[in-house]
């Protein structure tokens, strides 16, 4: 089976809890703060396997999770680093953030990897608090959390040539004609509702993949039909084969057909119509085919377009067109980035923390830092707790409540953390 989209819920490990503790040894009567820091939590990366070629095993498992840092241990011992968690794509894999839409990752090649979730940091332990005033601390920190998301998985095929056109042009005939791929086959439209890849081999050392489009249909690049999944995996190919049914036995007419499946790739992206583009005229076998051959030659003379005479019911042709499209992938250049493609963003200063107010009246304090001192703080240590107090008042956040006008008693919610405001 092929699947070519996943959404999938990752989350990386969270920090290892340091520790508080004290040397309690024979002949040390005034041992100091001993406590380990927590290890880091396992980040989730994604690595690029070319032994897949489909993202079906996301569709039984769809949650991963890293492991935990170990926590700090007595003794001034560190807890281990989680081992991060590998997650296998196939090859052509592009990583997109659900909530914010935004690219994460595009891989294509053989052993990349993407971090797409980091582990939370080890929280210290009470031997990381000694100072010159404060010589005997008693809290350690909790572990970061580590970061979570959702992430849509989607495949557009590696091939270097595409074959594209209408439904029951022929294109899985030329495709089982020129490579070992078997796709179904039948007189009926819509036959191959997944793409097919196989390998042309040209000469010794030399070959290139190839890959039958399901068959595009008007309206396409609106989704109709299975238009936006089938045009995706276009996207990627270097040269695209039209392939024309010029037999005329269903009443087509090859030239509207030929203008129709471009205008579908125009609307769908505009680099896409200006790829290499070869036509081959299939079904010459046929009597009735000649006329409107001659037809075809004469007017792709005036759009510039090389037309193939081919046969995939007798192969007749089809060398010929698989060596002058090996020919073309040998000359083709890579096309320069469209400015309208590139996306320019700028770095802004973030924000420390921000307050809001719910339905209830309960003060709202978000910020990446205050909810992360938050996450690590243990409220059952006292000292812990002065500790974020202090920084809590230097942050600014205090002063920023009471010029909101909380009152005392009023609650201040913080992650999942509710306080009552007090002087």
């Amino acid at each position: 089976m092929f699947i070519d989209r996943a959404k999938i819920q990752i989350k990386a490990g969270d920090g290892g809890h340091g520790m508080s503790a004290f040397r309690r040894e024979k002949y040390v009567p005034k041992g100091g703060p001993s406590g380990g820091d927590g290890g880091r939590g396992g980040d989730v990366v994604l690595v690029v396997d070319e032994n897949l070629n489909t993202l079906i095993d996301f569709r039984y498992k769809r949650k991963f999770a890293a492991n935990n840092g170990v926590s700090g241990q007595t003794k001034n011992m560190h807890g281990a680093a989680a081992e991060p968690l590998y997650i296998k794509v196939p090859p052509g894999t592009l990583v997109k953030d659900e909530e914010t839409g935004q690219v994460v990752a595009d891989l294509t090649e053989n052993g990349q990897q993407a971090v797409v979730a980091r582990g939370g940091r080890g929280g210290r332990g009470n031997a990381r608090f000694v100072n010159s005033v404060h010589r005997a601390p008693t809290f350690a920190e909790k572990g970061e959390p580590g970061g979570a998301r959702t992430l849509q998985l989607e495949l557009k095929l590696l091939a270097d040539v595409g074959l594209v056109g209408y439904p029951s042009v022929g294109k899985s005939s030329i495709i089982s004609r020129v490579s070992a791929a078997k796709p179904e086959i039948a007189a009926y439209h819509f036959t191959t509702l997944t793409p097919v890849l196989g390998v042309v081999s040209i000469a010794e050392g030399h070959s290139f993949v190839l890959a039958d489009i399901p068959g595009l249909i008007e309206g396409a690049h609106e989704g109709v039909g299975l238009g936006h999944d089938f045009l995706r995996h276009v996207e990627r190919t270097k040269i695209i084969i039209h392939v024309l049914d010029v037999s005329g036995m269903e009443g087509r007419d090859p030239i509207e057909d030929y203008h129709k499946i471009n205008n579908e790739l125009k609307l769908y992206n505009e680099r896409l119509a200006k790829r290499p583009q070869v036509v081959a005229a299939n079904k010459m076998d046929i009597p009735e085919a000649q006329d409107n051959y001659n037809k075809l030659v004469e007017y792709m003379a005036k759009e510039g377009r090389e037309v193939y005479p081919v046969s995939a019911a007798t192969g007749e042709g089809l060398t010929q067109l698989m060596q002058r499209v090996s020919q073309l992938l040998l000359e083709y250049v890579e096309e320069p980035e469209a400015e309208e493609d590139t996306k320019i963003y700028e770095a802004k200063p973030e924000e420390e923390f921000s307050i809001s107010r719910d339905d209830e009246g309960t003060f709202i304090v978000t910020g990446k830092g205050i909810e992360k001192l938050v996450a690590m703080t243990n409220f059952d240590n006292d000292e812990a707790v002065q500790r974020f107090q202090a920084i809590w008042r230097k942050l600014g956040i205090e002063a920023a409540l009471k010029e909101r006008g909380i009152q005392e008693g009023d609650s201040v919610r913080i992650r999942d953390m509710v306080f009552e405001f007090k002087e």
